[in-house]
């Protein structure tokens, strides 16, 4: 981590990580995309064990990189979330054709 001399220099620093966030959500999103043609119902797409091990995983992960963890387990759940809605989508479009 950069140790930075002035608010300038961090919100630099936060723009440039925003972007790789962004980019890594696009990614994640296209791999949700895909996977819900090996779906066979929406409750596989919701899939609340697998949302359980995500989480505590990065729980996990948040305590061993130093994140807070509230924090980046509200992210994820948001994010979890918001893809389940994207997925059902896909997965209803693919029905239809």
């Amino acid at each position: 981590m950069k140790i930075c001399t002035d608010i300038t220099e961090v919100r630099n620093e936060i723009d440039r990580i925003d972007d790789e966030i962004v980019k890594l959500i696009a990614e994640r999103g296209n791999y949700v995309r895909q996977a819900a043609k090996f779906k066979k119902g929406t409750e596989d797409v919701k899939a609340p064990s697998r949302v359980e091990k995500v989480i505590t995983g990065v729980r996990q992960k948040a305590v061993s990189y130093g994140a807070d963890v509230e924090v980046t387990v509200a992210v994820y759940k948001a994010m979890i979330n918001g893809f389940i809605r994207c997925e059902i989508k896909e997965f209803n479009r693919k029905q239809v054709t």
